[in-house]
Parts: C-alpha cells; structure tokens; sequence
C-alpha cells in the first residue's frame, strides 16, 4: 500500500502536538522586559520539546522518501511512535511546572527514550515489510547516532536520579543536537534512488 496517508496522518498529528505545547507555554506575569526571566525554564523546555518534535517530523519524512511498500505492522509501528510523540506536551509541562523537579525530569527522558525505541521499531517493521530488495536498510547503515541516543537517554535518567537534574537536561539537549543536522545518508539515497512517492 501507497505511504502518502500515513505520511498525511502524522504529518498532522506533530503539527498538533507542536500547536499544543505553544499553547502551554506560560507567559510572563507582567509587561515589563524582565518579567520574561519567569517565563525562562518554560521557553526552554518548549524549545527542547519543539526540536526534538522538529527532528522527528524531519527524519520521519526523510525515511518514507525511501519505502516503497508498507504493511498493517508499519502502520501500527507508527502509530506507536505517534503514541510516544503526543506525550511531549504533558512531560514537558510537567517538567515546567514542577522547576524540573527529579521526578518529571526522569519521566521526560522516560518518554524521550521510549520515543527513540518506537522509531527504531518503525525501522524494523519497513525494512521487514520491503523485504531485501529495498533500499532503506542500506541507507541506514550502521546507523551510531540511532545506536548512541538510547545510551545518552539512559545516562540522562540516571543522572537526574542518582547525580543532579541539570545533568540530565545536558544528556537530553546533547542527544537533540546530534540529531539537528538531516540526516545526510537519507538526504544523499533519496537524490540518488529518488523519491519512492
């Protein structure tokens, strides 16, 4: 089956999310300039959340330029990814509101890091679905930055549980900056083999 309604169908859901954690973000309490400094741990948690949905919506599109055939399992592996996705709003309100308290800080990496395990799933179920004659697991390689943003997230809730929480957010940004660059090896399949749409 074509990809173009799962395509549209997650495209719409992380423009969702996104419009959602704007609306949550809290404004200041009064007009002057200074009073932005309050709204300061709630801009950064957005923007860590805003680019790690802007990463996922990017390699997301970059990886169906490249299947060909999908099956009932990579719908539902999506799905599962989406599932994981909608949940940054609510870990990343939670974060806010509670000044990254330990707890919260932990189920945001939680979810991040269940997050990256759904996208990796999603992985799998594509290249099962193409079976060998496609050109996706080629593409993906030996895949490290996919391999070393679990282990990152791991440290990550470790270090807010046993260390101190603002390490866990170096571990959290740190995995979101490997990530900011498109990831090249689909940028380079997807001008060579074109476009599977």
């Amino acid at each position: 089956m074509p990809t173009s309604r799962l395509e549209a169908f997650s495209d719409g859901v992380l423009a969702i999310i996104i419009t959602i954690m704007v609306l949550e973000l809290r404004s200041p309490d009064g007009p002057a300039l200074s009073d932005l400094a309050d709204s300061a741990t709630s801009f950064l948690t957005y923007l860590l959340s805003f680019v790690y949905i802007g990463i996922y919506w990017s390699n997301h599109h970059h990886l169906f330029q490249l299947v060909r055939r999908i099956d009932g399992t990579v719908l539902w592996a999506n799905l599962h990814l989406l599932f994981w996705l909608s949940l940054y709003p609510f870990t990343t309100k939670w974060m806010d509101e509670t000044g990254l308290a330990q707890t919260p800080v932990v189920v945001y990496g939680v979810n991040l890091l269940a997050a990256a395990i759904a996208y990796y799933a999603l992985q799998l179920a594509i290249l099962r679905a193409e079976g060998d004659d496609g050109v996706l697991r080629e593409a993906l390689g030996r895949d490290y930055k996919g391999k070393l943003s679990p282990v990152l997230y791991l440290a990550g809730i470790v270090a807010a549980i046993w260390v101190v929480v603002w390490l866990a957010l170096v571990f959290y940004a740190a995995v979101a900056a490997m990530w900011l660059v498109p990831d090249r090896r689909m940028e380079s399949f997807v001008a060579t083999h074109g476009s599977s749409t």
